[in-house]
């Protein structure tokens, strides 16, 4: 076997600008028939290229500083995915897609607001997991009423997928059910096989002081250390985030509603403050690129700006709207 098809380098997962979330391209590092031939015969399906989206922590139904604007940001979201060239694959949710609320029947209608929003998505694959907003009040029995099971697996193109609820228990473990139920889902697929775990909190202590992590993280990793090309994509920490653990690359996503400090700034915890002249600052997306066979990936950060969003649905229209008055 080739020694690239050893590394966890094997998918690429390459980012582009679209505006807001991050866009991903998947495709071998390798190239050749040969190369192709064989990994169809030792993983049963060949990775092939395609791209997907990944948005997280939209949090409709929050309203006020520091973010008056609600959901602008998201519904622009889906007006850029719409507007992609290359139309992604599948879209990833990870993560807090309602803000919470105790008021009856609040949360219901949150979490209705949030599906007409993301009905209006073109590509209709579209996945999702619950974050602690939209599940640790009830353990999650209003999200799976709406969006379904919070843990589950598919597979696209040759890379397996395997969404982790850390969120349901109203505390962030993912539990040994789903620890269980992961390691009997990879059981069947070769060490070779592309892994994608998307989930909401990072797997790791990345700042527990502010509740960044997973109590459980370091047993799902051990579930995950055997094979040899993996990718956790998450979303929580509302900036971005590259963590490697073992073999494993972590990504985290920016917010859609507002961003937070980075923790090892000595920063407190609260949201960084609204500004009016850079309404959607902060909440940019991460390119994610590999230059070469077997070079290790490269994120790079892309804020947006104001002229990104000029037009009949930009900042002018924003203001004309009186919401930055």
């Amino acid at each position: 076997m080739p020694r690239d098809l050893n590394r966890r380098s094997f998918l690429t997962i390459a980012g582009t600008s679209i505006g807001v979330g991050a866009l991903f391209r998947a495709l071998p590092s390798v190239a050749g028939d040969d190369v192709t031939r064989l990994v169809a015969k030792k993983n049963g399906e060949a990775p092939g290229a395609f791209s997907f989206v990944q948005m997280s922590d939209t949090h409709v139904g929050f309203e006020g500083p520091p973010n008056p604007l609600g959901t602008k940001a998201f519904e622009r979201a889906v007006e850029v995915v719409n507007g992609l060239a290359v139309p992604p694959d599948l879209i990833l949710f990870t993560g807090d897609l309602t803000h919470d609320s105790e008021k009856p029947g609040e949360g219901a209608a949150r979490m209705k607001r949030f599906r007409e929003i993301a009905a209006g998505l073109k590509t209709k694959n579209v996945r999702f997991i619950p974050g602690e907003h939209d599940a640790g009040l009830d353990g999650g029995t209003l999200y799976r009423s709406f969006f379904g099971e919070s843990h589950y697996s598919f597979d696209n193109r040759g890379v397996h997928f395997a969404a982790l609820d850390n969120v349901s228990q109203g505390k962030p473990d993912v539990g040994p059910s789903q620890i269980a139920w992961l390691k009997k889902d990879l059981a069947r697929y070769s060490k070779s096989t592309p892994i994608v775990v998307f989930t909401h909190r990072p797997l790791f202590d990345l700042a527990p002081e502010w509740e960044w992590y997973t109590g459980d993280g370091d047993e799902v990793m051990k579930v995950l250390d055997p094979y040899d090309n993996v990718t956790v994509l998450y979303g929580h920490i509302h900036r971005k985030d590259v963590h490697t653990t073992g073999r494993a690359r972590h990504f985290a996503a920016r917010s859609l509603i507002f961003a937070f400090p980075d923790p090892a700034s000595g920063a407190e915890k609260k949201p960084l403050p609204f500004d009016k002249e850079k309404p959607f600052a902060n909440l940019g997306v991460r390119q994610v690129r590999r230059e070469a066979p077997g070079a290790v990936l490269q994120p790079d950060d892309v804020e947006l700006t104001i002229r990104e969003y000029a037009g009949t649905a930009g900042i002018s229209q924003i203001r004309k709207g009186g919401l930055l008055a």
